[in-house]
């Protein structure tokens, strides 16, 4: 079978206007598919152009495939199984910093370039205290990225025209904040003086945003499947979910020179990114925090059984339209429709979700994920969250044998269930001494009014009927405020 490269599929030459720093799966299947698809439905024309910063990349693979890559999205749509390839010819060439410094740095003095997107990781935008000016390249994303706007800025003698917009992607809280702080932090340690650091500040666009979207990345699995299918061999196949979100905190202008709306993208430029990561945190990730407690208790595998189980999916939609939506401070109608994407998501036949994977440091992530909805909900309605209590009993018993947290908080649950005997009032002592745990929820749990009985009975629960019964349990307690107004 003949390899992709631009001998198979035609390519059409652009200007290189996006500097990506990042090879990965993710990036290709995200910012790269969209620009693809700006350049077939918008005036955009342009090109990315891939730094691996890394030792070990994909950058070589990249080039022998002239930038060409197959992309299958696979999911539901419309509540059918769909899947879809298309080759992706968005970059150009990808270059590794470590070979190629002096071609990196020549992109500084591109009439052409105007965005920096990256995804270096959560902990790829940091300050390297060993990074240099001259260092060829610098250890840290910033500090390159800091070096090359150093070059660009004395190439068009401080030019405001020239500044460019930096859309990072790293999955921290206000991450383009965070970027600018520490280029200013390196302009401050190399001595670049003000005036750099003015056009740093005036002529460049840091934005925050927030991205959303599974990407298995490559098919391991099926590749040859895949392969047969698209009709070529691709050592850059990559798959991914249909849905898409990138929210970006940033100007107005920013939808005239990224076009992505009108290319029928899911592309929002927002004022206040604070919503949509509310939303991800509370809706996609609370709703994956709370299910997984009852589905390893109830024997299942995956978030798609979950979801389609008939009791375990009427837990997991009552818990979101009933309990999650309600409490939160956010448009409905967007909030149901976030709600509808995220159940089709976790029902995707092609995405095997172990919830088993999930399960890591899980009651850390239940403080921050679904305790403040849990709290809210109750100063609304007056009414303990039945589904959010039930989640957090059934992570109670998972604690008791199989957790994977930190080791103080581990060896706290299994202090408890060893002093349990199993009686009603054991249980009870038992959950009220995890409610009061301050180390873990920097609160005692047990002055939320309603709380501690409605977690009792179900840790009572569960260990009597089991969590199914429990499921049913709550499902007839709610109908006392589920239409609460």
């Amino acid at each position: 079978m003949k390899r992709l490269d631009k001998t198979v599929h035609k390519k059409t030459g652009r200007p290189e206007k996006v500097l990506q720093f990042g090879t990965g799966n993710f990036l290709r299947a995200f910012t790269d598919w969209m620009i693809h698809r700006m350049n077939a439905e918008t005036d955009f024309n342009g090109s990315v152009v891939v730094v691996q910063s890394t030792k070990r990349g994909a950058a070589e693979t990249i080039n022998e495939q002239d930038g060409l890559y197959t992309l299958f999205l696979q999911g539901l749509l419309d509540g059918n199984a769909v899947r879809q390839h298309e080759v992706i010819e968005s970059i150009s060439r990808a270059l590794n910093v470590h070979e190629e410094w002096d071609e990196y740095m020549a992109l500084a003095e591109s009439a052409d370039l105007r965005f920096v997107v990256s995804n270096t990781t959560e902990a790829g935008i940091a300050f390297d205290p060993k990074d240099e000016l001259d260092s060829r390249p610098q250890n840290s994303f910033p500090g390159k990225l800091t070096a090359l706007l150093y070059k660009r800025f004395k190439h068009f003698e401080g030019d405001p025209s020239k500044g460019l917009i930096m859309i990072p992607c790293e999955l921290i809280d206000q991450n383009g904040e965070a970027l600018k702080k520490i280029v200013h932090r390196y302009a401050d340690e190399w001595q670049l003086g003000p005036v750099f650091k003015h056009w740093v500040e005036e002529a460049n666009t840091f934005c925050n945003s927030l991205v959303d979207r599974i990407v298995p990345g490559f098919p391991k699995d099926n590749v040859n499947e895949l392969e047969n299918e698209a009709g070529f061999s691709d050592r850059l196949m990559t798959v991914g979910e249909h849905y898409h979100l990138w929210a970006i905190e940033g100007p107005e202008w920013l939808e005239q020179v990224f076009p992505a709306h009108k290319a029928g993208l899911n592309v929002k430029v927002v004022e206040d990114l604070a919503p949509y990561r509310l939303s991800k945190v509370y809706m996609l990730n609370g709703a994956h925090t709370a299910l997984t407690p009852v589905a390893l208790l109830a024997g299942i595998e995956t978030v798609k059984e979950t979801v389609t189980s008939e009791e375990t999916k009427a837990f997991v939609e009552e818990l979101m339209f009933q309990e999650i939506i309600p409490s939160l401070d956010l448009p409905k109608e967007e909030t149901v429709a976030f709600a509808n994407d995220v159940l089709s998501r976790f029902a995707n036949p092609f995405i095997h979700h172990y919830v088993k994977s999930i399960a890591l440091n899980a009651m850390p992530k239940f403080k921050t994920r679904n305790v403040p909805v849990l709290v809210k909900h109750v100063e609304q309605f007056g009414e303990v969250p039945e589904r959010i209590a039930l989640a957090l009993a059934a992570w109670i018993h998972v604690y008791k044998e199989s957790a994977t947290d930190d080791e103080q908080i581990v060896a706290f649950f299994r202090g408890q269930w060893e002093s349990c005997d199993g009686t009603e009032e054991a249980l009870r002592l038992m959950t009220e001494h995890v409610l009061a745990y301050e180390p873990l929820w920097e609160q005692n749990l047990n002055d939320i009014p309603g709380l501690t009985e409605a977690v009792v009975g179900f840790v009572q629960g569960i260990e009597q009927q089991g969590v199914l019964n429990m499921i049913r349990k709550a499902g007839v307690e709610v109908e006392r405020y589920a239409d609460h107004p």
